[in-house]
């Protein structure tokens, strides 16, 4: 417990949201399991020892060659290991509590991991039998596997003993997905932070000062990196500062509403020994150029400046911030 008298200081705490869709093309093999998917057929690959991979991949994980010769599997399988998930997240794929489980298809070599609907982890035992449950819209994902759910049948009930070979390809393929990655969490930014961020909220930038080289860090870390000490002499900076190094921007990030091209910088605040990031406005793109002078823009209500601008001053000297590159 603290001594009576003494301040302890708020430490901030958030929950906060990294989230972006990530677009890709698919080649000839993913491509056709993604659309078998779509029509109800799981399909693997065949590599040349004959071995059934399912999922399939594009090139031998043994031996590194490729592979192309797509077979069909069955829709049953067996649970090789499996975990109980008894709080479900945001879009997984039930939302009652579920089993993650490795199912070797009837047909193939590998396990494929999904989730396997049961009323609870006593009904879940490695070697039990199970089928996909399709979902009733399909798209050429992997979740047109809703999910897998016990079955009583036997390995090759109603299923051939062997993997098919694709007789042929399927109309209108899959050609790229996009899979939207999703991380939530609390975060918690500690002692020296919270006063960083605290003092941006009055459009403040604070430091911290090394008491061994005397370097000053903007962010704050708590501790010099370099001398392995605690930092805790608190120092303000800037607000002004010169680009150190920049890049153009030419993609437009989904859900924010900034036209490209524009240029990303590291920024070195006046009296920091760190460069911090921000975005540079109020100037061409192509006319932003180490050693530019730029102070921040604020708007009502921001935490933090919305971006920074040129102040007209001289361009600061090479040798002035050498060392931030």
């Amino acid at each position: 417990m603290p001594d009576e008298g003494v301040t302890v200081p708020e430490v901030l705490k958030a929950p906060l949201v990294v989230e972006f869709p990530f677009t890709r093309s698919l080649g000839p093999v993913q491509s056709a399991f993604l659309t078998g998917l779509r029509e109800r057929v799981v399909l693997g690959v065949r590599t040349s020892d004959g071995r059934t991979l399912v999922p399939p991949v594009e090139y031998d994980p043994v031996t590194a060659e490729e592979i192309r010769d797509l077979v069909e599997v069955a829709p049953t399988g067996t649970v090789t290991t499996w975990a109980w998930n008894h709080a479900p997240r945001r879009d997984q794929p039930l939302d009652t509590p579920f089993a993650w489980a490795l199912v070797r298809l009837d047909g193939a070599d590998t396990a494929l991991l999904h989730a396997l609907d049961a009323p609870g982890p006593d009904a879940v035992r490695s070697g039990m039998r199970v089928r996909v449950r399709w979902a009733e819209e399909r798209t050429g994902a992997i979740t047109d596997i809703a999910c897998f759910e016990p079955y009583e049948g036997g390995p090759h009930d109603g299923d051939p003993a062997e993997p098919a070979r694709q007789a042929a390809e399927f109309e209108n393929p899959i050609t790229g997905i996009v899979a939207p990655a999703r991380l939530d969490y609390t975060y918690s930014p500690g002692r020296a932070q919270s006063a960083y961020i605290n003092a941006l909220a009055d459009h403040r930038n604070v430091g911290e000062r090394c008491p061994s080289c005397r370097k000053v860090y903007v962010p704050p870390r708590g501790a010099c990196p370099t001398c392995g000490v605690a930092t805790l002499e608190q120092v303000e900076v800037g607000p002004r500062g010169t680009v150190t190094t920049f890049c153009i921007v030419n993609l437009k990030a989904k859900n924010l509403d900034i036209e490209v091209p524009y240029v990303y910088a590291h920024i070195a605040l006046d009296g920091a020994d760190l460069a911090l990031h921000g975005r540079i406005g109020g100037i061409p793109y192509d006319r932003v150029r180490m050693g530019l002078r730029v102070e921040p823009v604020w708007t009502e209500g921001a935490r933090y400046p919305d971006h920074y601008r040129p102040t007209g001053e001289p361009d600061a000297d090479y040798d002035t911030y050498r060392e931030l590159l």
